[in-house]
């Protein structure tokens, strides 16, 4: 949204507190996560990428998605590649090893027990993720190509997740530390 300028009415959900349990949110969306974008006729959103479609398809500029059958294709296969390898990875590190999360190893209604191991793999996931994107990134000035896109903005989301729990980026991933303090310094990266 930031990226392309577009102004939403946003309502922040707790989930520390649990809100997205409750019944005025599973309303919304009865998955229990976030994001959900609520539209005009009240149905709902509920996944990110689904979410990017819809609002690349009512503001195509900047093109975030792409132009071309073939630069659509790679963006979504690089995103995917982000989302698989880098923020499931990170999230499997975080959630499988936090106390706070206790029986709640994964997102949604259904409670899921921790499986430490999961934890140590998601850790190492992350480490492989950060080389894999330092690769691509020695030939491509993003990262799935010449132009900014939503595999950047994942790529970003996932870098600074893992930041967050911890997982640093490799000391000798050149590329990818010049592309992290590229896209970070975007003004939709601070919105």
């Amino acid at each position: 949204m930031a990226e392309k300028g577009i102004e939403i009415e946003t309502v922040q959900v707790d989930l520390g507190s649990g809100e997205q349990f409750a019944d005025a949110y599973r309303e919304i969306n009865p998955d229990c996560v976030v994001p959900a974008l609520q539209l005009d006729d009240g149905s709902c959103l509920s996944e990110v990428i689904a979410i990017c479609h819809y609002l690349e398809a009512k503001h195509p500029e900047p093109a975030l998605l792409g132009t071309t059958d073939e630069e659509r294709a790679r963006i979504l296969m690089w995103n995917s590649k982000v989302e698989q390898q880098g923020l499931w990875a990170a999230a499997d590190a975080f959630r499988n090893a936090a106390k706070g999360l206790k029986g709640r190893a994964a997102t949604g209604i259904v409670s899921y027990a921790q499986i430490p191991e999961l934890a140590e793999r998601g850790r190492d996931r992350v480490e492989h993720f950060f080389r894999r994107m330092n690769g691509q990134l020695a030939s491509n000035e993003f990262v799935a190509g010449d132009r900014f896109s939503i595999a950047d903005i994942s790529a970003l989301v996932a870098a600074d997740f893992a930041s967050w729990i911890k997982l640093a980026m490799p000391e000798d991933a050149e590329n990818l530390k010049r592309w992290y303090e590229s896209v970070s310094s975007r003004p939709s990266a601070t919105a």
